[in-house]
């Protein structure tokens, strides 16, 4: 599995990061330790982990899994709280989180740290404030952030002691919306994209183009909503050019979808994750596709996002 560089730093990172948000609630731990064994067995050496993904519980089973296995790289987030509030990302949260997923790790640091969302609630300079301090106690040794707008990454990253490397956000052929402003925003400050949910919450596979398969995500209560907003018309005609494409080119959605997100120039990791073992080899045997230029283009053109006044067409 191809290294590269986490934007401008110099830690390198596997291609594709295993994403853990299944695990112990939907995957279980038997389920999950085949998934790494497979991962790992493909060379890949990078996990993406998060405080809230099963209350904990994923992360402690990462930390299981990776008690021996030094070089794997662990990037976690913490932020994302489950009340009203949503975001928390004050000094005392964000310390206690930190010091909590340590525990769970079993690591005195964690790779890369991510500020999961953005907080109306705190200040911005307590925020980062709260990340310094955590760099400089050696607990951390990269900083991150997930879901910021384009402002807020370079407010963020404008206001910190340290340079944040990575912006981890939800990017496929069906969600392209950080490319009115993020992406631009990342190029110019150094910073690296870890991209999220590449085939598009599973839809760019193409289970979903008749019907929703009954052991699907879209079929539970608990993930129909997060699947949802990708089965309409405009995510049915990607979805039908990215099968025409797989067919013509006798490979899979899934080597079409990962070929298209892996060859975008600010990706420097995409978070694959699945619910099963099975899944995610299948997932893994598309990691070294790669698309002609007339398919990229074609798949660039349906799928293109409205872009308009002040990001595009009046200074660019």
């Amino acid at each position: 599995m191809e290294l590269r560089s986490l934007g401008n730093s110099g830690l390198l990172v596997s291609q594709y990061s295993l994403g853990t948000m299944t695990w112990g609630r939907d995957t279980d731990i038997h389920e999950a330790r085949d998934q790494f064994n497979l991962y790992y067995e493909a060379g890949g050496r990078f996990i993406d982990t998060a405080d809230v993904y099963s209350d904990g519980v994923a992360e402690e089973i990462v930390g299981e899994f990776c008690r021996e296995k030094t070089d794997v790289l662990i990037s976690s987030k913490a932020g994302s709280v489950r009340t009203n509030r949503r975001r928390d990302a004050s000094r005392n949260h964000l310390l206690t989180a930190l010091d909590a997923s340590l525990r769970r790790l079993r690591r005195t640091h964690i790779d890369v740290w991510h500020l999961h969302a953005w907080d109306p609630y705190t200040p911005l300079e307590e925020t980062l404030g709260a990340a310094a301090h955590a760099i400089d106690s050696g607990k951390v040794r990269y900083l991150g952030v997930s879901n910021y707008s384009g402002w807020q990454l370079a407010s963020a990253t404008l206001g910190s002691k340290y340079p944040i490397i990575s912006a981890q956000m939800e990017y496929s052929l069906l969600q392209r919306g950080i490319e009115r402003e993020v992406i631009s925003a990342a190029s110019d400050l150094g910073i690296g994209v870890m991209a999220w949910s590449p085939l598009g919450r599973g839809v760019l596979t193409g289970k979903y183009r008749h019907s929703t398969p009954a052991d699907s995500r879209a079929a539970t209560s608990h993930f129909s909503a997060f699947i949802t907003p990708y089965l309409n018309d405009k995510s049915r005609a990607i979805v039908d050019a990215v099968c025409t494409a797989a067919e013509g080119l006798g490979l899979t959605p899934i080597d079409v979808a990962l070929a298209w997100i892996s060859a975008r120039s600010q990706v420097s990791s995409a978070v694959i994750g699945a619910r099963t073992a099975a899944q995610l080899r299948v997932v893994l045997n598309s990691i070294n596709a790669r698309l002609p230029t007339e398919i990229h283009e074609a798949l660039e053109e349906v799928s293109a996002i409205e872009r308009g006044y002040p990001d595009f067409g009046w200074n660019q």
